[in-house]
């Protein structure tokens, strides 16, 4: 599709050696090592790292963004490696999904799993993650300046009726250190949690959470984080057009659109695990909802495009179905860490092109 990193060239066929948990988890020590030592990282900041761009700087839920480009949730539950992925270019970083205490192990193994042919990736992780103390701590400690969120889970033995209290419990714990917040109700690894998409069981959940936040800000003497809610592509469209007007009327300043998709018959093969479906195979439907989104919302909520974007072209595309930023995960395992910078400058050059000087001006003019 476009060329790639020479030095991922070299890397990769060895971490495809690999099972994709092994493979993740030698990535992410990587990560953290380089995030831990100055040389390596100036090294990668000045490889891969991405300039302000002027014409891509824009302003989204009261904090500031250099370029639209952003990491997923999923990739760095923990937090172990914040600092390494401004260095690769991201103009901000998603962390988590984390649940309260101690966190949990996930699901039992195999959880993760490549689908090759179709760059896809099917993974039933279960929110495997060390803590809301844990990630907060983390996050107390960043270098890194590019706005750093948290995405918060239900934990898997909480009964739904419970589940206000985990979102509550892990908002506390890292309201401080973080700049955003996610409310993650769409993943499909933890039993029942989309149940919580219902509107009946998502107002008192958006509810306590938005109390959770005014508390802390007026304590903290601070303005109250930006809440986001994150959502299945899986949702019937009736559906999503009620969450639209759920979340606009309940306090959240932007939707995350989308999580992974349980509809299997989009890989390019029958996956061996169950589980969410990412990666192109999920770009339609994730640009469609957009669209529907951005009509729905009318400028009332911004909304943060994720799934199936691999290219500046797919970027492009995105953004102008109505997504304000955007992230990315699965494109990483297949592209490398070059992807950032290939997109950000695609995109100048797609604006340049089109006499565009802002951003801005293109968000949601195909909807």
């Amino acid at each position: 599709m476009f060329d790639r990193d020479p030095l991922y060239l070299l890397g990769r066929p060895l971490l495809f050696s690999l099972t994709a948990e092994r493979a993740h988890d030698v990535t992410m020590g990587v990560a953290q090592k380089v995030a831990s030592h100055a040389g390596l990282l100036g090294f990668v900041r000045s490889r891969y790292g991405v300039r302000p761009s002027p014409i891509l700087k824009q302003t989204v839920f009261g904090l500031p963004f250099d370029h639209p480009i952003g990491l997923a949730a999923g990739l760095d539950k923990d937090g172990m490696a914040i600092d390494f992925w401004p260095a690769v270019g991201f103009a901000f970083v998603e962390l988590g999904t984390v649940t309260p205490g101690d966190g949990q192990p996930g699901n039992d193994k195999p959880r993760l799993e490549r689908i090759v042919q179709g760059q896809g990736i099917v993974n039933r992780m279960g929110f495997n993650n060390r803590g809301a103390a844990h990630l907060a701590a983390r996050l107390a400690a960043r270098k890194t300046a590019v706005p750093c969120g948290a995405n918060l889970g239900k934990g898997k033995a909480t009964p739904l009726d419970r589940a206000p209290d985990d979102y509550e419990a892990t908002l506390e714990a890292v309201w401080d250190h973080c700049d955003y917040v996610v409310v993650n109700v769409s993943s499909p690894n933890t039993p029942g949690l989309r149940d919580l998409q219902a509107v009946d069981s998502l107002a008192p959940l958006l509810d306590r959470v938005v109390a959770v936040n005014a508390r802390r800000a007026k304590t903290a003497g601070k303005s109250p984080r930006p809440l986001l809610l994150k959502i299945a592509p899986d949702l019937a469209d009736e559906d999503v057009d009620a969450i639209a007007d759920l979340a606009v009327g309940h306090g959240m300043q932007g939707i995350i659109a989308t999580n992974t998709t349980l509809r299997h018959e989009l890989a390019a093969r029958p996956p061996r695990i169950a589980g969410g479906l990412s990666g192109p195979a999920l770009a339609p439907r994730a640009l469609a909802l957009t669209r529907r989104l951005f009509r729905r919302l009318d400028g009332a909520l911004p909304i943060v495009g994720v799934g199936g974007i691999r290219s500046a072209d797919d970027a492009y595309a995105r953004l102008r179905a109505g997504a304000s930023l955007l992230q990315l995960y699965t494109a990483l395992v297949y592209e490398g860490p070059s992807l950032v910078k290939k997109i950000v400058k695609g995109l100048e050059r797609r604006l340049s092109q089109d006499g565009i000087q802002s951003l801005t001006a293109i968000i949601g003019q195909d909807a």
